[in-house]
């Protein structure tokens, strides 16, 4: 079953392919996004990424909440619905 993970406090520079690519270090990443501004359509500074398993996605969230990425450090848990 997949489950979809919050990505918050990500750098300006954070697209989905970059977020997409550092998830699917963890397992099959279904869908990766960032929220945009509409009107200005810079990121918000958070996302979210859909992993095709459960375990792949605790793990995930386990080697990368609160950790470095860039000059920023992330926060990731699972969304809430």
């Amino acid at each position: 079953m997949s489950k979809k993970l919050y990505v918050g406090n990500l750098g300006p520079d954070a697209d989905k392919a970059s977020l997409k690519l550092l998830f699917s270090v963890f397992g099959a990443v279904k869908k990766a996004y960032i929220v945009t501004d509409h009107q200005t359509g810079e990121s918000k500074g958070f996302g979210f990424v859909i992993m095709e398993d459960d375990t792949q996605a605790q793990a995930a969230i386990a080697a990368l909440d609160g950790k470095m990425c860039g000059e920023y450090t992330v926060k990731v848990s699972e969304a809430k619905e």
